[in-house]
């Protein structure tokens, strides 16, 4: 039985990191409908906040599952790279749905197709992140001294300190009465246009070089397909929107894209 789930955990890793790319290329061709790219009226929308939370929920509550032995005791969790690595999992998506959907200013309807999609996603990778880490990852004693995960970790930190920045830039755009859009400055917008994208892709790639396992590198790979192709679509965007729009800001890597 622990053979077949370890089997079913890899082989759904290497489903994520195929799915990612997919997700790459549709995503490409018929672009992220959602927010300011949704079409009026084309799909039953639900309220920001409650749709983020909700649908952030299951890689909330998998994790603590698992941590709470539900199902099944979790033995490796006596083993404190493993506690922690889940705590890095836990700690985002407590974020995510505890504190950022009630941050949220406004914010337009969530479309209920992107909503479902986004909780399916978050169920399958809740259950594989948590699933892994609680019963089957196994690290060497010296594992919290390694350079592997000592570099991981201050990726990990790193990116979700750029990436609550850089949401928190984004909602103090407008003052309190004004409308529009504006163009992001300060942090790492004055260098590239979706810094809270990249804030989150360098977050998960530093989970992955720190757990040093194909689930943790396929969720790195699935996030950056994702968000950097809505990095692609903000970008033009941006240029299209604004014409004094900084033509050095790159699209979601410093100096580079």
């Amino acid at each position: 039985m622990e053979l077949a789930e370890r089997f079913l955990l890899d082989a759904l890793a290497y489903l994520e990191c195929a799915l990612g790319v997919v997700c790459y290329v549709l995503l490409k061709l018929r672009g992220s409908p959602y927010g300011r790219y949704a079409s009026p009226g084309s799909a039953f929308g639900l309220p920001a906040r409650a749709a983020w939370a909700v649908q952030e929920l299951p890689s909330l509550a998998l994790p603590l599952l698992a941590c709470a032995g539900a199902g099944a005791p979790a033995e490796r969790l006596n083993r404190w790279p493993n506690c922690i690595l889940l705590a890095m999992f836990l700690v985002h998506y407590a974020q995510r749905t505890l504190v950022f959907p009630f941050l949220i200013r406004g914010g337009k309807p969530t479309p209920l197709y992107a909503f479902l999609l986004a909780f399916i996603f978050c169920t399958y990778n809740g259950y594989l992140q948590s699933r892994y880490l609680s019963q089957y990852a196994v690290y060497a004693d010296d594992w919290l001294r390694d350079p592997r995960f000592l570099t991981g970790s201050a990726l990990w930190l790193t990116g979700m300190l750029i990436n609550i920045h850089s949401d928190h830039v984004l909602r103090n755009l407008r003052k309190p009465g004004e409308t529009g859009y504006k163009i992001p400055r300060g942090g790492l917008f004055e260098y590239i246009s979706a810094a809270n994208y990249f804030g989150e892709v360098v977050e998960w790639c530093g989970y992955a070089l720190a757990s040093w396992s194909i689930q943790g590198w396929a969720f790195a790979v699935f996030t950056f397909c994702v968000l950097f192709t809505r990095a692609q679509q903000h970008h033009k965007w941006y240029h299209e929107k604004f014409e004094d729009y900084p033509k050095f800001r790159k699209i979601m890597i410093p100096f580079l894209v």
